[in-house]
């Protein structure tokens, strides 16, 4: 073993340290108070020579070192003196248990695990992991870590040891659920399986790759205290909270007997005795605490007594003996044995000698027999065992020449003193024989003190045997059942019993942990031939009795009426029966043998000392000895316990687990347990632990609010005399106390609401928020019973969210600032330019609505009883962000337009909270912006015209792209400060990256720039969702008007520029169609179908009706508009055909032409091939319709307009023919006419037909007309001049030449 100089030498530094660690309080600097020592003669000294010091003022250095040992000197012996106590309620528990319903504490993380899970997670967003995600998963991680890993409330939290792996794994869950319910259905995955896969892979990233093997074993190991402890881990555990050197564990355990459970159990007895002389003290020196009301003096009494009632009566309930199937003593009913709980009654039940009826467990071995020569070698020979009373038992057979067994034989008796029988035999060889030869015995007499090992004894042998020096080996082993406390001979007189004095066999046994009897056994009786209960007696060493004969060494027991002398043979078994006696008794007074007195007198020491010599000596040389001989009843145990409380506090705060200020098991076992023992008022109790939980939640701890109510509601209940623990006592202290501690949580609990962001960050601990103003409601209560009225509660609740409000905005700009100085040079911040200062208020309105997001999703649950004091408290957090916003706002120049994505921003947070919608905030943003929108719409509504104005003027009608459908998020132009006169604005032109975009050309670069900036603008109207419903539809309405007024102008304009250009072209076969005619054409139709969009109106039934009015007029213009320009451009192809019919006039009958055309032909067809007259023209034509119905077809994006074109081409032409035909009815055409008729009809109604046209139209009566007229001129020219058609015919052929 260490010397213990050493020791102590060593670890001085280690003891130094953890006393300030220990009473010094966790951020604060004043050391706290520690209980004061006993109350003593020595404890009176010390503090009177406390008292006669002289003032700080005049020490010098060298006494203010020796005052500081001195301290802490009395703090070292106070916590040796608490640590014999607590090891005591360790050693023999008779009241508490370890709880095994309490929830289980996570681990708690520090800074440097913080700051590796921040490095995991940067590393997987950087790619640098081997983790495959999706972009959304990574998006949730991006998220988690910008706004919830890089937060400083976090780090707070995690520097108070708050937040456990569980904290961070619940706040990503939460975050996910959210994202993950915003996705899509996907058909064969489901969202849960989603939810699965993301925590998997947050917990890849969150362990990282290295710990993957070994995070497993260290959490297992970590574990343990969370887990029910054995005595072992708690003697350790207190040993590290009271500051405890392993060596003085050693001595306490030692010198107590903490192994011994007899010992505990007499120290309880005489404990719990000492407490009731006491309370009888008090009750006749008449001092008692000061309590609320006299009349509870006696009841303080009362309770005192109950405690130790209650405490005895558990103890009674333990058994003797924990375990063990050997244990058959009749246990006393509870109904015959409740006079114990009355020390000193007269009347108190005697025990029977039935009840004291022991049981015992007998071991015989037999190991082999010694000088056997009467029987022959070869002969078979065997032992037989028995046990008086009892059955027997043989050996197995063995060799006279060899007797050796071993054999074992079990025996169970209810003799104290058994009769043990063991004979030898051999087996007979007469035939007439009918038992076998005995060749010897041995009898024994054993008791439970009788040698275990084996031995020699001679056996009894028959008559003229030869074997005179037989002997026998063996060994009997009997023992001491767990209720026989100790068992010999002594010599005995008494006055009720053992009137003689004679040599008896004595069994001291335990009945019940209050029940002890002294037994007097005769040899194989089961039953005491006499016996004397302890109880009331006091045991204590004699002087020898002179008049006595037999017996060296006398003490007796002595009680009102009864004197029993009793005497040993030596002195050492004396010393083991008064020790044994002592526990039995449950004396106050320690019996001491004289030799020892004189010793501990010449040395000056207390003759009051420890029952066992064996550690005396070296308890008395670590000066151990007067804090395990101390008394317990003399000691202040409330002022002990706060000073245990507080240790074990600061201990449990300050390992590995997140605890928030509750207690392992094995704590709240061992202070139970003290509490109990020691009668530790509950409501001190609660009232110390409030006290500590307040301190360190002061001073940045996470306490939880659910812990605080606990011993609150406990300490309230026992004010108001509802008597939560069975105590019905006030005292005027504990009101004091209560009151005190009522207002300091009250202001506690105020602080925590006023700092709900950061005391309760993300909404950690879970529930936390909630409790707290739970407890808030409880603590307001006047009484326990009196319930607080809801609005006094509210007022309260309302008053701290205005103050979080404050404090949340400024610790917020702080931040902001914070994080601008970081990325911006100091200067520049300096100037404050206004686009700085709009930039600056529009990153604080986006953390602005991130702190209201936070709020509504972590901490709207623990508002929920008043949703609408959450919003003041939004309301009042964003006025003070008005003056920031509106002062910037005004530092803008005229006329700009870059504040518009604030309103947006704010807005869109705002209209979708049902509790902020169009509140006061809301509605001043409203006020702000509505001049600016005004103007806003005004400028853009000049300009566009002005635009259209210019634009048409300068129009080229080339075809361009449209962007209108396909780029919906094209940015809005910027509308520059316009003076009076408005500048022009550029039409819009199409950068070269949106070429690829397109997909079909439409109309003109005005008119795109038209209808785009009309769509835009009321794309940008829209997108700002304003909340006020009518200042909305006005907006929607005049941008409606303004989109019809301005499609007006424009179709307008487009149908003059149309007619125009239309009349430039000429009326030939060469006609094509340019592709600016088309372009106009595609303005309409364009035009057509933007009114559809941008014109209509969304309302009420009475309001539609008066906007459908003025919409149809749009409408029917731009209807109108296409039909005159079909019409006009049919005239102008129809006026070609015309031409064509009027060059074939020339070949009517009758005229000059004719007669001359038709003589030179039939003239020069004599000496060449003449060429066919009339082809050229017809082909030529037939080209210009194909031409142009393919420009048209394409160009034009309309399809029913187009087939409206076409039909009226068709129809128009076919009558342009009958009426030229008609002309000539009474004429026979020429063969060149008829010729060229046909085929430009047969292809004009192929061609057609192809294009569309429906049937109706094309087999229409003037078709019909003119077809029958060609058929009669065809069968003319058949009969007159068969082969002047050369194989031209109004049939049907498909061989026909295109």
């Amino acid at each position: 073993m260490l010397d213990p100089s050493s020791s102590e030498e060593e670890s001085d530094e280690l003891l130094e340290e953890e006393r300030r660690d220990v009473l010094v309080a966790a951020g604060g600097g004043s050391p706290r108070s520690l209980p004061q020592p006993p109350r003593d003669s020595r404890g009176r000294e010390a503090g009177a020579a406390r008292a006669a010091s002289p003032s700080p003022s005049v020490l010098s250095e060298g006494r203010d070192e020796q005052e500081r040992l001195q301290r802490e000197e009395r703090e070292k012996r106070l916590r040796l003196q608490l640590y014999v106590f607590i090891a005591r309620c360790i050693a023999h528990p008779f009241n508490a248990k370890q709880p095994t319903d309490m929830a289980r504490r996570q681990q708690k993380l520090n800074k440097q695990q913080l700051q590796v899970l921040k490095e995991r997670f940067q590393a997987f967003l950087n790619g640098e992991t081997q983790i495959v995600a999706d972009e959304a998963f990574c998006n949730a991680v991006r998220s988690y870590y910008e706004v919830f890993l890089k937060s400083d409330r976090v780090a707070r939290m995690v520097h108070s040891g708050g937040c456990s792996a569980s904290d961070f794994r619940d706040v990503f869950k939460k975050n996910i659920e959210k994202r993950v319910r915003s996705l899509p259905e996907i058909d064969g995955l489901s969202k849960e399986t989603v939810l699965s896969s993301w925590l998997a892979k947050y917990d890849a990233i969150y362990r990282g790759e290295e710990d993957l093997c070994k995070q497993p074993n260290r959490m297992a190991l970590s574990a343990v205290s969370e887990l029910i402890l054995s005595k072992e881990q708690l003697y350790e555990m207190f040993q590290q909270i009271l500051g405890i050197k392993k060596l003085e564990h050693q001595l306490i355990y030692n010198a107590c007997q903490l192994d011994n459970g007899d010992e505990q159990a007499a120290q309880i007895r005489r404990e719990l005795d000492g407490r009731l002389q006491l309370a009888e003290q008090m009750a006749r020196e008449r001092k008692f605490p000061k309590f609320v009301t006299r009349e509870m003096e006696n009841m303080y009494i009362e309770e005192l007594r109950s405690s130790v009632n209650l405490l005895m009566a558990n103890l009674e309930s333990l058994p003797v003996s924990k375990g063990g199937p050997e244990f058959k003593l009749q246990k006393l009913k509870r109904s015959q044995n409740s006079a114990f709980l009355d020390i000193g009654d007269e009347n108190e039940v005697q025990l029977s000698k039935s009840d004291v009826v022991l049981s015992f467990t007998l071991e015989i071995v037999i190991m082999e027999v010694q000088g056997l020569k009467s029987v022959a070698p070869n002969r078979i020979v065997y032992c037989t065992m028995e046990v008086e009373g009892g059955e027997k038992l043989q050996t197995d057979q063995a060799e006279a020449s060899r007797p050796q067994w071993g054999t074992q034989g079990d025996f169970t008796t209810t003799h104290p003193r058994p009769v043990v029988k063991v004979k030898l035999f051999t087996e007979s060889t007469g035939v007439l024989a009918l038992e076998d030869k005995e060749l010897g015995r041995v009898v024994l007499y054993p008791t439970s003190n009788s040698p275990k090992s084996p031995d020699l004894h001679k056996m009894i042998v028959p008559k003229n045997s030869q074997d005179s020096d037989l002997k026998i080996k063996l060994a009997v082993r009997m023992d001491k059942p767990p209720h026989m406390k100790h068992c010999g001979y002594l010599y005995a007189l008494g006055q009720k019993v053992w009137k003689r004095w004679k040599k008896r066999y004595f069994v001291l046994v335990q009945v019940s942990q209050y029940t002890f009897a002294m037994c007097s056994y005769r040899e194989k009786k089961s039953e005491p031939q006499e016996l004397m209960q302890l109880e009331g007696y006091t045991v204590d060493y004699t002087a020898p009795h002179t008049g006595l004969q037999g017996g060296r060494m006398f003490f007796n027991a002595v009680k009102e009426g009864d004197t029993v002398i009793f005497a040993s043979d030596d002195e050492q078994d004396r010393i083991l029966w008064v020790q044994a006696m002592y526990r039995a008794t449950g004396q106050s007074y320690k019996p001491v043998p004289a030799s020892q007195a004189q010793k501990m007198n010449l040395k000056g020491g207390n003759a009051n000392t420890d029952v066992s010599p064996l550690y005396t000596d070296r308890g008395q040389k670590h000066g151990m000895d007067e804090f395990i001989s101390a008394n317990p009843c003399k000691f202040d145990h409330a002022s002990l316990f706060r000073l245990l409380q507080r240790q074990t506090l600061d201990h449990r705060l300050n390992d590995s687990y997140s605890c928030l200020g509750w207690f392992s098991p094995g704590q709240v076992f061992v202070l139970d347990e003290y509490c109990a023992r020691y009668g530790v008022r509950g409501c001190h109790r609660h009232l110390c632990y409030l006290d500590e939980l307040i301190e360190y939640s002061e001073n940045g701890s996470v306490i939880d609010p659910t812990l605080l109510h606990y011993s609150f509601a406990f300490c309230a209940s026992h004010v108001h005399g509802n008597r939560p623990d069975g105590i019905g006592t006030v005292s005027v202290e504990e009101k004091e106390r209560f009151e005190e501690i009522k207002e300091r949580l009250s202001s506690l609990l105020e602080n925590q609401i006023s700092h709900f962001r950061y005391c309760f960050p993300f909404g950690r601990p879970e529930g936390a928020l909630k409790a707290t103003l739970s407890l808030l409601e409880r603590v307001l209560m006047k009484d326990i019973a009196t319930p607080i009225p809801a609005e006094e509660v509210k007022k309260v609740v309302r008053k701290c969210l205005e103050k979080a409000a404050l404090i949340n905005y400024t610790r917020l700009t702080e931040y902001a600032k914070i994080e601008a100085t970081t990325e911006k040079d100091p200067e520049i911040m300096n100037q404050a330019t206004p686009a700085r200062k709009l930039e600056e208020v529009l990153h604080l309105a986006e953390l602005c609505i991130e702190v209201l997001q936070q709020n509504e999703e972590h901490h709207s649950e623990a508002f929920a009883w008043w949703p609408e004091l959450l919003a003041e408290h939004a309301e009042k957090f964003l006025s003070l962000y008005s003056v920031d916003m509106d002062s910037a706002l005004e530092a803008q120049p005229q006329d700009s337009w870059d504040s518009f994505p604030l309103f947006q921003l704010l807005n869109n947070a705002l209209r979708n909270d049902t509790l902020l919608c169009n509140g006061k905030f809301h509605k001043h943003l409203q006020e702000i912006f509505v001049p600016m929108v005004v103007r806003y719409i005004d400028l853009m509504e000049s300009s566009i015209a002005q635009s259209i104005h210019r634009g048409l003027e300068q129009e080229s009608w080339q075809p361009v792209k449209s962007i209108t459908n396909s780029l919906p998020n094209v940015a809005l132009p910027k509308v520059p400060s316009l003076p009076v006169n408005l500048p022009q604005i550029p039409s819009f032109t199409t950068p070269t990256w949106m070429t690829s975009l397109y997909d079909s050309t439409n109309g003109s670069a005005t008119s795109e720039d038209l209808f785009w900036k009309l769509d835009a603008l009321q794309m940008f109207v829209f997108d700002l969702h304003w909340p006020e419903p009518e200042f909305a539809h006005h907006l929607e309405q005049r941008l409606k008007l303004m989109a019809t007024d301005m499609i007006e102008a424009c179709v307008k304009r487009t149908r003059i520029a149309f007619e125009l250009k239309l009349q430039k072209t000429n009326k030939s076969t060469d006609l094509r169609i340019p592709s600016y005619l088309c372009t106009m054409f595609n303005v309409l139709v364009d035009a057509k179908k933007q009114t559809a969009k941008l014109c209509i109106l969304e309302g009420g039934q009475e309001f539609a009706s008066q906007w459908q009015q003025y919409h149809s007029k749009i409408d029917d213009l731009v209807e109108e508009t296409v039909k005159e320009i079909i019409s006009l451009l049919v005239s102008k192809v129809v006026s070609v055909l015309e031409g064509v019919l009027s060059k074939l006039s020339r070949y009517d009958e009758g005229t000059f032409f004719s007669s001359l055309v038709s003589f030179t032909v039939k003239a020069a067809a004599k000496y060449v091939d003449v060429p066919k007259p009339g082809m050229d023209l017809a082909d030529t034509y037939i080209m210009f319709v194909r031409q142009n119905q393919d420009i048209l077809r394409e160009k034009v994006n309309e399809e029913m307009y187009i087939e409206k074109l076409f039909d009226q081409w068709y129809s128009n032409s076919m009558k342009v023919i009958s009426m030229w035909l008609a002309d000539r009815l009474d004429v026979q055409l020429h063969i060149y006419q008829l010729k060229t008729l046909i085929k430009i009809v047969k292809k004009t109604y192929r061609d057609f037909r192809l294009q569309g046209v429906m049937e109706g139209t094309l087999n229409s009566k003037t078709y019909d007309a003119v077809h029958s007229r060609l058929t009669v001129e065809e069968a003319t020219v058949s009969v007159t001049d068969a082969g002047g058609l050369q194989g031209i015919t109004m049939k049907d052929s498909d061989e026909e030449e295109g």
